[in-house]
């Protein structure tokens, strides 16, 4: 390795976020609880930099770092910018709900930090060893997160089974990628798709290798059958973590998929199609049809991120950029409105009280008739109707699929969509026309009021204008997708 081969101010941002979330923990040593306040202005300082440091770096076309290991395309970028926001709405929307029950400190911060490190190195890596190194720091920062309220036995529980299901699910995607590296004899992501399409590759060998590596990937992102640990987790986890999981990750996952399959295993499209087929169909039907029994609103909307997992395969499993985009943008947009949603419940939510019951939104018009009316906003974007943005981000996927041929299946996705859209309306439903059993006023500082309100607003802004972020996503998935 060269000094020109090693490039590394193209990694400039990870570099950043990775020192100054040590620097961030190293400060909040000598910071009381009374000041604490201090780290989390400056965790979101950092997360400001480290923006500004990604849009700096922006450039159209590919560029390798760490000879090979790393890239910064525009996919990686992108996505990066989502997490970034994704991140940012975690500590905002949480700061009074961590206040009152004590998680308020610095292991709040810094794990957030190093699990955003670990995602914006998981969309730049382009080789299997960087890969895994950075879902593995998502991961482990994941894992501690979950059990920060050492004295929940809830939370314990649910950190334990996230964590034994996790290493599972690491241990079968690593045993898939030293297949893979068995059956090409590199872990590059480009040089395997080069030696599988020249057919160089032992294709029996990669072939049990990629059963492999979808089965960690259907478990990073939660699809049935691999989603146990969602629902329990998604309970069990501090509401502000909860809204981490279920938001962020999601865009690191999705550009996981793209470097493993779409760039890596792109010889072997017809194969993964095929169990990505599975997997959306059976996420689609099992989260939204059980999505219908729940009365806890955080178990509802882990049901509910199964279902939308679903929909983000049918844009990968087309397997063009045209369904690459589609996905692309409908992560995007699921990023904003999980987080507007999770926001919700912590804003309702006050000391000795948890606002996790789908009940504990009834009334919720006549209590604050602002805020009732952004939560339909998110009820609806979430349901697909037309107007709000998560209309067209199920469509622009749904045309992906149609394209492709697979009418069928189109058919089945807008089905199920129906019967996720009936537990959807129930919120809205019990919001305007049944009595409050609360009348509580709601706690919340201004800021976190304001940003969750253009949040909200932002999914029917949007809605009004969707091809401006799609045009802008396309690009920068035909531009990343270039051989290298």
């Amino acid at each position: 390795m060269t000094w020109t081969s090693l490039n590394a101010w193209v990694a400039m941002p990870e570099i950043f976020l990775l020192l100054a979330s040590c620097a961030v923990l190293l400060i909040d040593l000598f910071v009381s609880d009374a000041k604490r306040h201090i780290t989390y202005v400056l965790t979101l300082l950092v997360l400001a930099v480290t923006a500004f440091l990604v849009v700096n770096g922006y450039q159209a076309t590919p560029r390798l770092a760490f000879n090979g290991l790393f890239i910064s395309d525009p996919i990686a970028d992108f996505a990066k910018m989502g997490m970034i926001l994704g991140v940012a709405l975690v500590l905002i929307y949480g700061r009074d709900y961590s206040m009152v029950r004590g998680l308020f400190r610095g292991e709040l911060f810094t794990l957030t930090l190093f699990a955003l490190a670990g995602m914006m190195i998981m969309a730049s890596s382009v080789n299997f060893l960087t890969l895994y190194m950075g879902l593995e720091l998502l991961s482990l920062s994941l894992y501690a997160l979950v059990a920060l309220q050492r004295d929940s036995v809830q939370s314990t529980e649910a950190a334990m089974k996230y964590f034994i299901l996790g290493a599972l699910a690491s241990g079968m995607l690593l045993y898939g990628m030293s297949m893979i590296y068995g059956a090409t004899a590199s872990l590059d992501v480009f040089v395997i798709a080069h030696k599988i399409a020249s057919g160089e590759a032992n294709r029996m060998l990669a072939a049990f290798g990629l059963v492999f590596l979808v089965t960690g990937i259907g478990f990073k992102l939660g699809a049935v059958p691999f989603h146990m640990w969602v629902p329990d987790v998604y309970e069990g986890a501090p509401t502000p973590v909860t809204q981490l999981i279920g938001s962020a990750p999601k865009l690191a996952a999705f550009v996981f998929v793209i470097r493993l399959l779409a760039q890596g295993m792109e010889g072997y499209a017809f194969d993964w199609r095929g169990m990505l087929v599975v997997l959306s169909v059976l996420s689609m039907g099992i989260g939204n049809l059980t999505a219908i029994a729940q009365t806890s609103m955080k178990r509802m909307m882990a049901y509910s991120t199964i279902s939308h997992m679903g929909f983000l395969l049918l844009g990968i499993l087309v397997a063009s950029p045209i369904g690459y985009a589609a996905s692309f943008f409908y992560a995007m947009v699921y990023v904003l409105t999980a987080a507007a949603g999770f926001g919700m419940v912590m804003l309702l939510s006050r000391e000795g009280f948890e606002a996790d019951k789908i009940d504990d939104f009834k009334g919720l018009a006549a209590r604050s008739p602002w805020f009732a009316c952004m939560m339909m906003f998110v009820m609806f974007s979430m349901a697909g109707i037309p107007v709000f943005v998560g209309f067209f981000a199920k469509l622009s996927v749904l045309q992906a699929v149609v394209n492709l041929g697979y009418v069928w299946l189109a058919v089945i996705a807008v089905m199920f969509s129906l019967v996720g859209a009936f537990y959807y309306l129930r919120i809205v439903k019990i919001m305007y026309f049944d009595e409050a059993t609360d009348t509580a006023p709601i706690e919340a500082g201004f800021d976190t009021k304001l940003v969750l309100s253009v949040n909200c607003v932002l999914l029917l802004v949007m809605g009004l204008m969707p091809d401006r972020l799609m045009s802008v996503l396309s690009q920068a998935v035909t531009s990343s997708l270039v051989p290298m």
